[in-house]
């Protein structure tokens, strides 16, 4: 308490005691800002609920327009929609493959043909598997110099992601070999040794190669890949050499384990410079 004397006569100032800190006395030009938060969140300051228990439902708001919208402007997810809606009954009602029956797959009706002709023909297979080999080999030289060479280690880090992960579904889960199937001493792995099903190290490896050359703009060896890594997939096919499963498997292990190394890479480059590994003539290793 204070006093101040001014012309002999005295005036006592009492501060006012502050109030406990109460959230509902908050205003903001008289606005309640409490009410305020409840209102936009679908509920009124008694606690009653506007919308659904508290909340207001995003569907509600549509309209026609908005419904015409989604079909012209995302019309990829209404396709994956409507693809639910057909397969759910088509799953539901067809009859299953008897387990004394060879597994029904619709890559092998599609080449039955090709598959006639390589069975009938040796060394066109010989050839074409040769062939396929040797596009193994260009896919695995590029994938390391794109590291060794050029120092951008993202595809190699895509590619061992991919290989390690295909050796342990391959292993845990054991597909038996085709009936049909067509063998070759020239194929990858050389000498018509064993190799894991599930799923196509063929394909992934020729997709991580692919995405990195477009990522630097090297759009006619992209290509390039591309149309071999589809001729790679019909003669794996028409060979019985796996199957649809492992080749679609295939394209999806791809695109997630370049873009899984590529998460890799940027974090690891977030990191101080103390902790990274460089050359010598200071590039990073990793």
């Amino acid at each position: 308490m204070k006093t101040i004397s001014e012309a002999g006569a005295a005036a006592t100032i009492t501060p006012p005691v502050p109030n406990s800190y109460k959230r509902k006395q908050i205003s903001v030009n008289g606005v309640d800002m409490e009410n305020k938060n409840k209102q936009t969140n679908g509920i009124t300051s008694d606690g009653a609920a506007n919308g659904f228990y508290g909340v207001d439902p995003f569907f509600l708001k549509w309209t026609l327009r908005d419904v015409v919208n989604v079909a012209k402007h995302h019309w990829l997810p209404c396709f994956f929609g409507f693809g639910l809606l057909f397969f759910m009954p088509v799953e539901y009602t067809l009859h299953m493959v008897p387990s004394s029956s060879p597994p029904f797959d619709l890559g092998f009706v599609v080449t039955r043909r090709l598959h006639g002709l390589l069975s009938s023909w040796p060394e066109l297979n010989t050839s074409l598997a040769g062939l396929n080999t040797v596009f193994v080999g260009m896919q695995t030289a590029y994938i390391l110099w794109t590291w060794l060479v050029e120092g951008r280690p993202r595809a190699t880090i895509s590619a061992l992601f991919m290989f390690t992960c295909r050796g342990v579904l391959g292993f845990s889960t054991q597909l038996p070999l085709p009936e049909e199937f067509l063998g070759s001493g020239a194929d990858f792995p050389v000498g018509n040794v064993s190799f894991f099903l599930f799923f196509s190290g063929h394909v992934a490896g020729s997709l991580i190669a692919s995405l990195d050359m477009r990522r630097m703009q090297r759009w006619e060896l992209a290509r390039a890949f591309d149309l071999l890594n589809v001729l790679q997939v019909i003669r794996l096919l028409g060979t019985r050499g796996h199957y649809t499963i492992d080749i679609a498997v295939g394209v999806g292990a791809g695109v997630l384990f370049d873009s899984l190394a590529g998460k890799y890479v940027e974090c690891k480059q977030r990191k101080p410079i103390a902790n990274t590994v460089t050359a010598k003539d200071g590039r990073r290793l990793f």
